[in-house]
């Protein structure tokens, strides 16, 4: 190990709370070697995400709202306790608009190996006046990671504190910084079943070898392997998405008209950008009584040689 590395591996990991610009809490997370994550508590949303060399990884339109209680357009939303729009509940549930509150005593994760780890546990409990949305009381516990390498994870444990059953959807609506939409391709969803938004959520049979981009894509990949990688030519990086608890993928781009369309996101950011979720979406997540659900997802980033 040269003199360089040897100074970096010596530095500690750092967790520090400061406020954003609207007086909200926020926390950025620094891994011993310079990676950082910035969490908000608005929405428990992970804003930031960069390299050791300061690069963002994670796209946020220029457009986006910050101000509570809209969703920020951009970083990793939490989508809770729906994905899309149905019913009565605003679209992709409410955990996303709420102001969230950092756990000082969370309950123990199994393989909480936290040495050198940058982490921040945040805690949502049922709001009273979201009982009148949706009448199901539940605790949702988030732990963001960042590992000693960069690894982001998000562990979500999510209890039913209801005297009844409860059933949810879920998603982290992810947001990848891409250099060229036209020159990515995903990787891992091959030969998988979807659902397609564009056409009334038509089940469809993936056929190519990898999905790449020229018009519009919104879609639910259904029951995927453990990894999908997301493959960026023109930056010859990698990102590398391992998930557990989640068998869903969405795959979304708004492409040019849609772009247009939407308020807090810019014509042409379309091009630099590309959500690929980790998600339970076609069947719901259902807790029994004092039952309780994890779902974590883990993003990665490595060098592509190709």
């Amino acid at each position: 190990m040269d003199h360089h590395s040897a100074a970096d591996e010596n530095q500690r990991a750092t967790v520090e709370i400061s406020k954003d610009e609207n007086g909200i809490s926020q926390v950025l997370l620094r891994s011993p070697r310079g990676a950082s994550a910035r969490v908000s508590l608005h929405g428990g949303q992970v804003r930031s995400w960069k390299t050791e060399r300061g690069e963002e990884l994670l796209f946020t339109s220029a457009k986006a709202n910050l101000k509570p209680p809209a969703a920020v357009r951009g970083g990793i939303p939490i989508c809770f306790p729906q994905f899309g729009k149905r019913g009565s509940l605003e679209q992709h549930g409410f955990a996303r608009n709420r102001i969230w509150a950092i756990d000082e005593n969370p309950p123990p994760l199994q393989s909480a190996d936290s040495t050198n780890k940058a982490f921040i546990d945040l805690f949502l409990k049922s709001p009273d006046d979201d009982l009148k949305i949706w009448p199901h009381s539940f605790e949702f516990r988030i732990r963001v990671n960042l590992s000693i390498d960069g690894c982001l994870s998000l562990i979500s444990r999510i209890r039913n504190v209801n005297c009844k059953p409860f059933s949810f959807s879920f998603a982290y609506h992810t947001y990848f910084s891409v250099s060229d939409i036209s020159e990515v391709r995903v990787e891992g969803l091959e030969t998988l079943d979807y659902l397609d938004n564009l056409c009334n959520r038509e089940r469809f049979t993936e056929q190519g070898d990898a999905l790449t981009f020229e018009s519009e894509v919104d879609r639910v990949y259904l029951s995927s392997r453990d990894a999908v990688a997301v493959f960026d030519h023109e930056r010859k990086r990698t990102f590398v998405m391992r998930k557990e608890g989640l068998p869903d993928v969405v795959v979304w781009n708004p492409w040019e008209k849609k772009a247009r369309a939407i308020a807090d996101f810019g014509d042409d950011e379309y091009k630099q950008m590309l959500c690929v979720d980790a998600a339970a979406i076609e069947k719901p997540i259902a807790l029994k009584p004092g039952e309780e659900w994890t779902g974590r997802v883990e993003l990665s980033l490595v060098a592509s040689i190709q």
